[in-house]
């Protein structure tokens, strides 16, 4: 049996009060660059998942979010093809500031029925229908 890296990331889908999620197109450089997500990223050693998720959340959107406003609604677990992703997806409705696209060349409001018109990561694309039922 093959040894397969296991990469701990944790995602947030902010909803605004219409119902909108929240999506942030990957940087050129980086991984699966163009295409759109949930923000987020990986964890630190030791890190909490709701503590790296508060961290990037600031540093990605310079917006602050309070730990209880963090509520766990899923994950993913998907295979890429030299590295296998844990995703905690979570919810939050709660936050102080104004999303700014600060590491991201554009992010955008979006109803969870138009998420399919964008090109999501493969590992987002089955939280959709989840997020379409919860919406």
């Amino acid at each position: 049996m093959t040894q397969v890296k296991v990469v701990h990331v944790v995602a947030c889908a902010l909803i605004d009060p219409d119902g909108r999620v929240l999506l942030a197109q990957r940087p050129a450089g980086k991984n699966l660059a163009g295409l759109w997500e949930f923000p987020g990223g990986k964890l630190e050693p030791g890190e909490r998942p709701e503590e790296a998720l508060i961290r990037e959340l600031r540093e990605e959107l310079g917006i602050e979010v309070k730990e209880p406003c963090l509520a766990p609604f899923t994950f993913a677990s998907h295979s890429y093809a030299d590295f296998h992703l844990l995703m905690p997806l979570y919810i939050c409705r709660r936050w102080e500031g104004i999303p700014q696209p600060l590491e991201h060349p554009q992010i955008k409001w979006v109803r969870p029925k138009d998420m399919p018109n964008y090109p999501l990561t493969p590992a987002d694309i089955p939280l959709i229908p989840m997020l379409r039922d919860l919406l």
